[in-house]
């Protein structure tokens, strides 16, 4: 089974700048398109410029039966935040925190994804997903490679 671990986090508030994924087949070239242009465009620079630490953010969260994908920083809640913003508000509690590394940001999500809800979720006896935002977490580099973790809210079963 994939290395993984069961975090307890505070709450934590994240800025981010989406876009709609409404094509499952299409969904990764999509996600990799989107980061291309927030980190062209300026939006990225924007969002790091509040943000109170170095982490980058992809966030996934279903929002008005929408699936939801941002680009996005913490920050704290008293933050002004660009007016096409979202504040994604996680919960205290409880999170499977699955590690990796990759050679871009893009095959890192793909492969932490695929990890968390490919492996490790379905072979989970004693916790579950059940919703709310969670997020590949961009933590830095190392040898080269772009190394960071999946945060995903969980409850125990």
């Amino acid at each position: 089974m994939t290395d993984y671990t069961l975090e307890e986090k505070d709450s934590f508030t994240v800025v981010g700048i989406g876009t709609e994924l409404t094509d499952y087949a299409g969904m990764d070239k999509k996600k990799a398109d989107f980061w291309q242009a927030v980190s062209q465009n300026g939006t990225l620079d924007t969002l790091k410029a509040i943000a109170t630490n170095d982490y980058i953010f992809a966030v996934n969260e279903a929002v008005n039966n929408k699936m939801m994908y941002y680009a996005g920083v913490m920050t704290d809640e008293s933050v002004s935040a660009p007016e096409e913003a979202r504040i994604i508000q996680f919960p205290k509690g409880e999170y499977l925190v699955v590690k990796g590394e990759g050679k871009t940001a893009s095959e890192l999500n793909h492969k932490l994804e695929g990890l968390a809800f490919g492996q490790v979720l379905p072979e989970a006896k004693n916790f579950a997903y059940v919703g709310g935002p969670n997020a590949m977490v961009e933590m830095g580099q190392r040898n080269g490679l772009v190394i960071g973790e999946m945060w995903i809210p969980v409850v125990r079963k």
